[in-house]
This record gives structure tokens, sequence and C-alpha cells, in this order.
């Protein structure tokens, strides 16, 4: 339904999390990740995917913001 894979990937900070899906915002119908930190308290954030899926700038490289790991 949605343009993401489920599964695994890393932030380019580094932490690594796991995607569960893409859900609708109920009032303006965006795109939005939901995922799980796989690290400390293991907890569940949300992002647009818009957002999830931009590069990002990092000492004059661009990097994707978050990189989907093959497991």
């Amino acid at each position: 339904m949605f343009e993401l894979e489920c599964g695994r990937y890393r932030h380019y900070k580094g932490n690594e999390y796991t995607v569960l899906g893409v859900a609708l915002h109920s009032e303006t119908l965006e795109k939005i990740v939901v995922y799980r930190a796989d690290y400390g308290d293991r907890g569940l954030w949300v992002r647009p995917l818009s957002m999830f899926q931009e590069m990002v700038e990092i000492s004059g490289v661009q990097k994707a913001r978050f990189q989907y790991l093959d497991d």
C-alpha cells in the first residue's frame, strides 16, 4: 500500500529501529511511519513518511536519514 518496507533501519546518527508499518494521519491523511527503537526502553515513535525517507547533509555529504538493513 505504501512505499516503505517494514523491517530494521539504521538512523544516520547510528541507532537502529524496526519499522512496524505506515499509518495515515486521521485528519490530514498524511502517511506516518510507526517504528520502535531497538535500544533502551524500546519506545514507539512516529515520523512523517516524507521526513523518514529524506536525505540529510552531514559534514557536506548527503546521506539517507534512515537506511534499510538487510537482516
